[in-house]
């Protein structure tokens, strides 16, 4: 599976340290699908409590004051179009204007699964009123996880409808946004294709016009509290 360590709250104290974090991997458990070694993924910095923006799969931070920072060229999620746990399509439009949390699992997982949809339940609750806050599970599987089974799943994890969307469609299409726009295990130059299974532990913030602002350890109880705060902060940019 692959997976990676997420931003850190403070800045690094020097660049050896950086480096150390970036390229510091392991291996995850298996499931029944079989195991995959985990890729790194670099640990980002707050800066000023300002969140980056990452436009790259290697998660280089960068800031809007940054003398780099180009606004024409940053990384926006690409148009998508999926239908959820109540049959309803889940487009790119749906989503415009919000903010939004996204992550990938299947329904017959067995491993980290259950525990990212316990921390993502968390941060539903937190935002469960708030109308410009919504969260996309997107199936590796989605051949398995049509809409009746995303159903079902959805009632066994205290999903709620409009808040939270199981995501199926086709696989290609899903497997193609994951790892082009979401940069799903398509680190450090390692490129995959949809016959490559896809499963990560990650969980990505999107901002209002659709870019990546943060990258979240989903199975880290300590990261779903820096997501929710991360969130907020997002909430309070003009």
């Amino acid at each position: 599976m692959a997976a990676g360590f997420t931003a850190q709250r403070e800045a690094l104290p020097n660049n050896k340290m950086k480096a150390f974090i970036i390229f510091l991997s392991g291996l995850l458990a298996c499931t029944g699908m079989g195991c995959y070694q985990q890729q790194p993924v670099p640990a980002g910095v707050i800066k000023n409590n300002v969140l980056p923006f990452y436009n790259t799969a290697d998660f280089t931070p960068h800031w809007s004051g940054d003398k780099d920072f180009n606004t024409d060229t940053i990384h926006r999620i690409a148009a998508f179009s999926f239908t959820n746990q109540d049959g309803y399509p889940i487009t790119s439009d749906s989503v415009k204007g919000k903010i939004y949390v996204a992550d990938f699992f299947f329904t017959a997982c067995a491993g980290i699964c259950p525990k990212l949809a316990s921390n993502m339940k968390m941060v539903q609750d937190n935002f469960i009123t708030d109308k410009d806050v919504v969260l996309l599970s997107h199936s590796v599987t989605p051949e398995q996880d049509d809409v009746p089974t995303l159903k079902r799943y959805a009632a066994t994890h205290g999903i709620s409808s409009g808040k939270w969307h199981l995501l199926t469609g086709n696989k290609e299409a899903i497997y193609t946004l994951a790892r082009k726009s979401y940069f799903a295990d398509e680190d450090l130059g390692m490129q995959r294709n949809t016959d490559d299974f896809l499963h990560t532990e990650n969980m990505l913030l999107i901002d209002r016009q659709g870019r990546i602002r943060g990258l979240y350890k989903g199975t880290s109880a300590v990261e779903m509290q820096n997501l929710v705060a991360d969130i907020r902060k997002l909430k309070g940019e003009q």
